[in-house]
Protein backbone atom coordinates (compact mmCIF):
# COMPACT_ATOMS: atom_id res chain seq x y z
CA UNK A 1 0.00 0.00 0.00
CA UNK A 2 1.04 3.37 -1.02
CA UNK A 3 -0.03 6.42 1.10
CA UNK A 4 0.95 10.34 1.65
CA UNK A 5 1.41 11.69 5.04
CA UNK A 6 1.89 15.75 5.86
CA UNK A 7 4.15 16.32 8.09
CA UNK A 8 3.81 18.65 11.15
CA UNK A 9 6.50 21.12 13.10
CA UNK A 10 9.35 20.12 10.33
CA UNK A 11 11.06 21.06 7.49
CA UNK A 12 9.41 18.53 4.79
CA UNK A 13 6.15 19.06 3.53
CA UNK A 14 4.90 15.47 2.49
CA UNK A 15 6.18 11.51 3.27
CA UNK A 16 5.32 9.29 0.45
CA UNK A 17 5.19 6.01 2.05
CA UNK A 18 5.06 2.22 0.09
CA UNK A 19 4.15 -0.70 2.96
CA UNK A 20 4.13 -4.44 2.19
CA UNK A 21 2.31 -5.99 5.00
CA UNK A 22 4.74 -5.03 8.12
CA UNK A 23 7.53 -4.05 6.29
CA UNK A 24 8.48 -0.81 4.76
CA UNK A 25 9.48 -0.67 1.01
CA UNK A 26 10.21 2.45 0.18
CA UNK A 27 10.31 6.41 2.21
CA UNK A 28 10.86 9.60 0.26
CA UNK A 29 10.26 13.30 1.16
CA UNK A 30 9.71 16.56 -0.46
CA UNK A 31 11.03 18.98 1.41
CA UNK A 32 13.73 19.44 4.08
CA UNK A 33 17.81 18.05 4.05
CA UNK A 34 17.54 16.50 0.97
CA UNK A 35 20.53 14.09 1.51
CA UNK A 36 19.46 13.47 5.34
CA UNK A 37 15.98 12.76 4.39
CA UNK A 38 17.10 10.14 1.28
CA UNK A 39 20.11 8.73 3.99
CA UNK A 40 16.43 7.87 6.22
CA UNK A 41 14.82 6.59 3.41
CA UNK A 42 17.14 4.27 2.65
CA UNK A 43 17.83 2.91 5.90
CA UNK A 44 14.19 1.90 6.21
CA UNK A 45 13.58 0.35 3.33
CA UNK A 46 13.02 -3.33 4.41
CA UNK A 47 12.56 -2.79 8.17
CA UNK A 48 9.59 -3.99 10.23
CA UNK A 49 7.18 -0.79 10.85
CA UNK A 50 6.85 -1.68 14.74
CA UNK A 51 11.32 -1.23 14.60
CA UNK A 52 11.37 2.18 12.73
CA UNK A 53 8.49 3.53 15.02
CA UNK A 54 10.97 2.65 18.22
CA UNK A 55 13.53 4.15 16.93
CA UNK A 56 12.66 7.31 15.58
CA UNK A 57 9.50 8.15 17.55
CA UNK A 58 11.63 10.53 19.85
CA UNK A 59 14.24 12.23 17.84
CA UNK A 60 14.28 15.91 18.00
CA UNK A 61 15.44 18.58 15.47
CA UNK A 62 16.83 21.05 17.19
CA UNK A 63 14.43 23.27 19.33
CA UNK A 64 11.55 21.64 18.07
CA UNK A 65 9.60 18.57 19.75
CA UNK A 66 9.60 16.55 16.55
CA UNK A 67 11.74 15.40 13.84
CA UNK A 68 11.37 14.08 10.14
CA UNK A 69 12.08 10.81 11.17
CA UNK A 70 9.63 11.23 14.09
CA UNK A 71 7.18 12.48 11.91
CA UNK A 72 8.11 9.06 9.60
CA UNK A 73 7.13 7.53 12.74
CA UNK A 74 3.86 8.87 13.37
CA UNK A 75 2.94 8.46 9.73
CA UNK A 76 3.34 4.83 10.44
CA UNK A 77 1.73 4.67 13.74
CA UNK A 78 -1.24 6.42 11.75
CA UNK A 79 -0.78 4.16 9.35
CA UNK A 80 -1.48 0.47 11.75
CA UNK A 81 -4.39 2.54 13.56
CA UNK A 82 -6.26 2.71 10.22
CA UNK A 83 -5.37 -0.90 9.69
Amino acid sequence: MQFTYIPKGVCSRSIDIEVEGDIIKKVSYTGGCNGNLKGIGELVVGMNIDDVIERLQSIKCGFKNTSCPAQLAQALKEYKQKG
